[in-house]
């Protein structure tokens, strides 16, 4: 797929399990930063409970770097990893789930652990209000001054982003673009511009 799915909003979802309340809150986070955020928002809310298990897949799902997940004091490896194995295998990505354990007074063992914390996530990104989110990568656009009208007319009109602007001898234009998209636009801009114009993809530098 060229893109993944994000939730639209913080969405919340309750499940019992032999008396034990666990509810689940997602919402999407891009980067860790925001993660830990909402992580430690929830635990503030929620300062009763007996664990706030959690994972994240914090930027695009093939992006290791932006995983992580914990156990919060459950048996290690019976909460955030089976949590995040199902949060990987979802398509959903810049999303941190938190799953507050209120115990029922009935242990689980670590099997029902394991099932249970699965089962909050899954049914919970089964009922999540997502969007489909592509993928942007970098590209400059530097176009000489009476070009810029034109310009800045027609990238309102698509889906790219302006990131930033630069004046010198000539104005430089710090693109996102979707990679899917980008070839046909890349075209249209080369003819808009009758050729006048450079572009500058850090990527392949």
């Amino acid at each position: 797929m060229d893109y993944y799915l994000s939730p639209t909003h913080r969405q919340r979802f309750e499940l019992e399990i032999k008396n034990s309340q666990f509810i689940t809150t997602v919402c999407r986070t891009q980067g860790r930063d925001a993660a830990k955020q909402f992580i430690a928002e929830i635990r503030d809310e929620f300062p009763d409970a007996n664990h706030h298990c959690w994972a994240f897949v914090a930027g695009s799902p093939n992006n290791v770097h932006l995983w992580d997940q914990s156990d919060d004091g459950e048996p290690k490896g019976t909460a955030g990893k089976p949590m995040l194995n199902v949060l990987q295998h979802s398509d959903f990505g810049e999303t941190t789930l938190v799953v507050t354990r209120y115990f029922g007074g009935v242990k689980l063992g670590a099997g029902g652990l394991v099932r249970a914390y699965s089962q909050a996530v899954q049914e919970a990104l089964t009922q999540t209000e997502h969007e489909n989110i592509y993928p942007r990568r970098p590209v400059q656009l530097k176009i000489a001054y009476p070009l810029l009208g034109k310009v800045e007319y027609w990238l309102e009109q698509s889906d790219i982003e302006v990131t930033d602007k630069t004046y010198s001898d000539s104005i430089i234009l710090d693109l996102a673009v979707i990679e899917r998209t980008w070839p046909e636009q890349q075209a249209a801009l080369t003819d808009l511009c009758q050729g006048s114009l450079t572009l500058i993809e850090p990527d392949n530098a």
